[in-house]
């Protein structure tokens, strides 16, 4: 077995030694020689060894540090789900449905930071160069200082970046970028992780912004390895209904700014347009009060948003009666539908229950329980809420109603427009300021009791 080398550092300078002495012979000092054990006690082939690195530079927590610049791209919906900007250097991963519009979106966004002076490149790897001139014309971007290359070997593509020093590039997509130093093919994995890992890195290194941009799964996860969205410092979403003109881009990770921060955009056949008033977008279609519908408030990120909620139940020819749900979490229906059946006598069994979030808009937060609980006991009795009423609260499993945050913002967007009352739970914040006509429930079976009559 081979004997291990012993080493000696130095606690004056940390010169280091292949046996002792009483004097450094590099820094003179007498008596500081002492034996090193070593970083690891590992065979040197799989561990640390002996030899150290260099030390980190340490501060403490009150040192203060004033936030990174960020460049606004005049887009106002873009820059909220940024954070307010783009900040200098950072990795941004945007993913989506094919065909919902992602290489529209960051054409319109390259043209858009162009315009604010950052020297910018579109790199392509699905689409020719005349493609993408194309829908630039079609977009009225023909004149934006946008350069453009059709490319998929990463070694040219940060070799090209390196020469041109941009300020920002946007990579269409990473499922198409390869590797000549790995065999597999391009979308596989392997490339994909380190296509990834080299754009990001590249771009914190040169202090280049980078937009990737990402496929997804049939389940809506951006495919290859979840490690790559681990390396990026925002992760985008743009979602939408391919049947209706609305779209919504999704912040789930930002490192710079709030996450679950959304950007409401209308497509139309000029490209993307901003949205800034979502909820009057998602309502413009609703009709007189019928049996099913509510109007549901919540908050998306910092932003209000009202939507309706639509339900359906009806008699089932099937055994096994049908759940279906567009725009919300299907377990979470059978909850309340349980909740609703076991405290409060309400039976669903042998009806089919459709509910679904009309403009392509997806709930994600707790606050929508009462709101769904609503439109399914209006469509199951026949009967319609005023349509000037707004729901919001939180179900329990002891069909208890829980407060939901953000009160007033939810109230006062609902006032704003043209709201004059509103359901919600007993507790939480007053929402006193409000002019609205409040109804306060404590549980769900008072709610039910005293706005259908039922339970």
């Amino acid at each position: 077995m081979a004997k291990k080398q012993q080493t000696f550092t130095c606690t004056a300078c940390g010169a280091v030694h292949t046996k002792w002495s009483g004097r450094c012979d590099a820094c003179g000092a007498w008596n500081t020689i002492q034996e090193d054990e070593g970083l690891s006690s590992g065979p040197a082939a799989n561990s640390l060894g002996t030899r150290r690195g260099s030390g980190m530079v340490l501060s403490d927590l009150s040192a203060k540090e004033a936030p990174p610049p960020r460049t606004s791209s005049g887009l106002d919906e873009l820059d909220r789900v940024l954070g307010g900007g783009l900040v200098p250097a950072s990795a941004i991963l945007v993913g989506g449905d094919p065909g919902i519009g992602k290489s529209t979106l960051l054409l319109q966004a390259a043209a858009s930071f162009a315009a604010q002076g950052l020297k910018t490149i579109y790199v392509s790897g699905e689409e020719a160069s005349a493609q993408v001139r194309m829908r630039a014309d079609r977009l009225g971007l023909s004149g934006a200082n946008v350069q453009l290359a059709a490319e998929t070997n990463l070694r040219d593509i940060l070799t090209t970046i390196e020469a041109e020093k941009p300020q920002l590039v946007i990579i269409d997509s990473i499922q198409t970028m390869w590797l000549d130093t790995i065999g597999s093919a391009p979308g596989s994995v392997s490339q994909v992780r380190a296509a990834a890992h080299e754009l990001t890195s590249f771009a914190k290194r040169r202090g280049v912004s980078v937009v990737l941009v990402g496929h997804v799964t049939k389940d809506g996860q951006i495919a290859g390895p979840r490690v790559v969205e681990h390396m990026v410092d925002t992760v985008l979403y743009f979602e939408g209904e391919r049947g209706h003109q609305f779209r919504i881009l999704r912040a789930v990770k930002n490192r710079f700014g709030p996450a679950d921060e959304i950007g409401v955009f209308e497509m139309t056949g000029a490209g993307l347009s901003q949205v800034s008033n979502p909820s009057a977008l998602f309502l413009s279609e609703r009709g007189s009060p019928s049996p099913g519908s509510v109007v549901f408030s919540g908050i998306e990120g910092t932003r209000p948003v009202l939507c309706e909620l639509q339900a359906l139940v009806a008699p089932s020819p099937h055994s096994q009666p049908r759940r279906a749900v567009v725009g919300w979490d299907g377990a979470r229906l059978s909850m309340i539908l349980a909740v609703l059946e076991s405290r409060v006598g309400i039976p669903f069994a042998g009806l089919d229950v459709y509910l679904n979030v009309a403009g392509g808009m997806k709930i994600t937060e707790p606050a929508a329980d009462l709101a769904v609980a609503a439109a399914l006991m209006s469509a199951r009795e026949d009967a319609a809420l005023p349509g000037d009423t707004v729901v919001f609260g939180e179900i329990s499993l002891s069909g208890a109603l829980r407060p939901v945050g953000q009160t007033e913002n939810r109230l006062k967007e609902a006032e704003k427009l043209g709201f004059t009352a509103a359901i919600l739970p007993e507790g939480g914040k007053s929402g006193g300021k409000s002019g609205l006509r409040l109804t306060r429930a404590a549980d769900l079976t008072g709610f039910v009791g005293d706005i259908f009559g039922a339970g």
